[in-house]
């Protein structure tokens, strides 16, 4: 038998999530007004929060496999803020409280200040349909 070697890391994957949430908070705020796209991209910023969350617990349970509790802790310490994060972004996106969007997402916007955008590189396919697939789910 052969050895599966997997190539998609939580870290990478949680990579990607903040690579394309932070592309969203620039196009977000590039707009006047909350239209479609707006309502999807918003969306998408949920949906990859919640991914980050589930990337944060497949770090931290392997590490607790291996003894490394301290550093199991501290990992999720540092992550805290993404579940309730989510939840209060999903609860004014699914309520249509599109009046509070802008002031969850300065919020948002420092934890994501590292990454430099200097070109945008998300393709409109990741938030198509994100608003109808949060209101879903």
């Amino acid at each position: 038998m052969t050895r599966i070697i997997y190539t998609e890391s939580p870290g990478k994957t949680r990579h990607h999530y903040r690579r394309s949430i932070a592309e969203m908070l620039r196009r977000l705020s590039q707009k006047d007004r909350i239209d479609t796209e707006a309502k999807d991209q918003a969306a998408v910023i949920v949906l990859c929060l919640q991914g980050m969350a589930d990337t944060v617990d497949q770090t931290v349970t392997a590490w607790e496999k291996r003894d490394y509790w301290m550093k199991a802790e501290h990992f999720r310490r540092d992550w805290e803020w993404l579940d309730p994060m989510a939840d209060q972004l999903a609860a004014v996106i699914c309520q249509g409280e599109w009046h509070e969007l802008p002031v969850l997402l300065a919020s948002l916007a420092p934890y994501f200040s590292d990454i430099s955008v200097k070109r945008m590189t998300r393709k409109a396919a990741l938030w198509n349909g994100a608003y109808e697939r949060l209101l879903e789910g």
